[in-house]
């Protein structure tokens, strides 16, 4: 049965049991009503067999409960609906992004062939900001002084260090520290860039691949046909 089917029985059935409620509650009344009329009408030397009335409590009583009982389960079977369906629809957002080219909220991007980039968004212009790279260990292998302008912009790095030594193919991670013409910190938000070629759907949140980068859905800021297939 699809979620969808499934969330239209259990919503006809709550329908159900709250019509059921109604009429248990209507014909309750009538029993109180009827019960204390006829107390008060009783022949005081021919008392009424209070058995039969308290028979009928106790039935009513029971089917009061057992329709709290269908009601609680319902509940739990729609909060368990609910999140299906939202785990479903992020699966199905996540594969729709195959093969689409996205930026995503991230400062680790992968060098290949002498080729890395990350987009980055400043807060102000930044006459004085010093971009550091670091490899997967966390060891400092390239840094540059540069000025930065306020919006987004990329760096791209050609996967060398100042001394012209070249890096093997792999994780990086960039970190961007700058100060404005007042000497306070600007705002840096780092990005990624790249082809999503797989998704992970495991996890509470489905992961992307992008190249050797795994980004998580909701880290997702952009998304672009990827141009080799915009041409085709």
């Amino acid at each position: 049965m699809s979620i969808d089917a499934a969330s239209g029985a259990t919503a006809s059935s709550m329908a159900e049991t709250a019509a059921s409620r109604k009429t248990i509650a209507d014909n309750f009344d009538t029993f109180l009503t009827l019960l204390t009329t006829q107390l008060k009408n009783q022949n005081p030397l021919e008392p009424l067999d209070t058995n039969q009335f308290t028979q009928q409590m106790v039935q009513f009583t029971s089917v009061e409960q057992q329709l709290k009982t269908n009601e609680f389960l319902e509940a739990l079977v729609l909060g368990n609906q609910s999140a299906a369906a939202t785990v479903y629809s992020a699966a199905n957002q996540a594969v729709g992004l195959i093969g689409k080219t996205v930026v995503a909220q991230s400062n680790i991007s992968e060098l290949q062939d002498g080729q890395a980039s990350w987009t980055y968004t400043l807060g102000a212009d930044a006459p004085e900001a010093q971009v550091t790279i670091r490899n997967q260990e966390g060891a400092v292998v390239y840094q540059q002084q540069m000025e930065m302008s306020k919006g987004q912009g990329t760096f791209e790095w050609d996967g060398q260090d100042e001394s012209g030594l070249d890096y093997s193919n792999g994780l990086y991670s960039i970190s961007i520290s700058a100060v404005d013409d007042s000497g306070s910190p600007v705002t840096v938000l780092t990005q990624v860039k790249g082809e999503v070629t797989s998704v992970n759907l495991t996890g509470d949140e489905p992961v992307l691949s992008v190249g050797n980068s795994r980004i998580n859905l909701a880290s997702v800021l952009s998304v672009t046909q990827t141009e080799q297939a915009a041409a085709n």
